[in-house]
Order: C-alpha cells, then sequence, then structure tokens
C-alpha cells in the first residue's frame, strides 16, 4: 500500500513553555533542536524522494536538519501550517483550560466544527492539508514523501493519531480519502489509518 511520512516538528519554545501555538512562529527549543537531529540520524539510508514542510519556523527548522543528513531540498508549503486559534495563539495552556474549558474539551476531542480563540474548524484545516499533500505528492514520482508539520494538522488529516514531537509515522495515502465522514456531522475515529512503525 503507497504511504508517506509523517513527522510532527521537534518541541519549540512555545512548547517547552505550555503555550497553545497555533500559528504563532515559534523557533525550535535547544532541546527541539537535538530531537531532530536523532530523528535525522535514525531516518539516514531512508529511501525519501523529497520533504516538504509547513513555512511555520518550527517545522521549517525540523526539515532543515533532516535536509541535511538525507541530502533533500526541503519546500515550503503554507497549506501545512498548524491550525489557526485566534486570540488562544500563544496563550498557556492552563490558562485556556480555566477559562473555556468546554470549547478546550471539544478541541481534545476532535470536533470538526468549533473554532479555537475564533480561528479555523477542523475541516477547514483538513481541506487545506489535504489540497498540499496531494500537490506534494504529485512531485514524488512515486517515491516516498516525507511531511513535516503540526499535530493539529496531522489530527485533521488522520483523526485519533498522536505523535510526539519529532516523531514520524507512516501513513497511507488512502488515508486521504478514506474519511470522507470529515464532511458529515460524525466524528471520524482514524484508528485503522493511524498506520504503522517505520
Amino acid at each position: 500500500m503507497p504511504r508517506f511520512l509523517a513527522i510532527r516538528h521537534a518541541e519549540s519554545t512555545m512548547n517547552a513553555a505550555g503555550l497553545w501555538q497555533g500559528q504563532a512562529d515559534a523557533p525550535l527549543s535547544p532541546r527541539g533542536r537535538e530531537q531532530a537531529g536523532a530523528l535525522a540520524e535514525e531516518l539516514r539510508g531512508r529511501a525519501i524522494a523529497a520533504l516538504v514542510c509547513s513555512d511555520l519556523s518550527r517545522a521549517r527548522e525540523t526539515a532543515e536538519i533532516l535536509a541535511e543528513v538525507l541530502g533533500l531540498v526541503p519546500r515550503l508549503e503554507p497549506d501545512l501550517r498548524e491550525m489557526d486559534v485566534g486570540a488562544w495563539s500563544a496563550q498557556p495552556h492552563a490558562e485556556l483550560l480555566e477559562r473555556y474549558p468546554e470549547d478546550v474539551a471539544r478541541v481534545r476531542a476532535g470536533d470538526w466544527d468549533v473554532r479555537p480563540g475564533g480561528g479555523e474548524c477542523r475541516r477547514e484545516v483538513r481541506s487545506r492539508a489535504v489540497a498540499a499533500l496531494e500537490r506534494a505528492r504529485e512531485g514524488t514520482g512515486g517515491g516516498l514523501l516525507a511531511v513535516v508539520t503540526h499535530m493539529g494538522v496531522l489530527r485533521a488529516v488522520v483523526p485519533g493519531i498522536t505523535l510526539a514531537n519529532a516523531e514520524a509515522r507512516m501513513l497511507p495515502w488512502a488515508a486521504l480519502s478514506e474519511l470522507g465522514s470529515a464532511d458529515d456531522s460524525s466524528e471520524p475515529d482514524g484508528t485503522a489509518a493511524a498506520g504503522g512503525p517505520l
């Protein structure tokens, strides 16, 4: 089954500080740079045809560290940016949970229509992210595509997935079309498409 390599960016300075990032443009933390370096070594020698990433610093820096080892040039893709969380951006998780417990719970549960902080809903993120992945796939010549993006984007594409910072997982391309229920009122479960180990 044709697959792509999904990678969550390494730890950013805002991750380390316990802030909800959204599209706030935080760089990698020192620990994040170490995480990205370790992942690059894990992927060394893999036959990866192309590398695409969100244009936010934490994803771009992760991709650049991987690219040095893999001998690739990362292509920036703005449509792989994290979910826009509006007024929640750069705010402490604990404070948001205290002030907006129901909305935070809906976001964490994968609600397709909640707009955290007045930003995007998950179905809008899914629409732009799937289109970006399909565009990126066209440039691989059938080879393996590595994608460095964000947890909110990955959960919109494959509901139920969880990746740590700088974790990679092989996912089936079929996951992009199997989740048609993202367009109705039900919540896709995503467990069948959650991928497998490297």
